[in-house]
């Protein structure tokens, strides 16, 4: 199974978070250096995981129209005080 790391960008719905993957790859013609990022919504069965948050999500079977992906460990963001 596949295993993506990334910040959680939404926790609106109930157990779900929306999760931006971000990935680096060199240009095939340029040779430059591109950032391209990608929302994957995923499965948070306890709802622990809040914006700003670095989590580890894993290929699952599909559980609703869009959730195809399910938290399997994460970090919460540090509060700044």
């Amino acid at each position: 199974k596949r295993t993506l790391q990334g910040v959680v960008v939404s926790d609106k719905q109930a157990k779900t978070i929306v999760v931006r993957v971000d990935r680096r790859f060199t240009h095939p013609i340029y040779k430059k250096t591109i950032r391209r990022s990608k929302n994957y919504h995923a499965y948070d069965e306890k709802e622990e995981f809040s914006i700003g948050d670095v989590v580890w999500i894993e290929e699952r079977r599909p559980i609703s129209k869009l959730k195809r992906w399910a938290v399997v460990r994460g970090e919460k963001k540090q509060k700044v005080q």
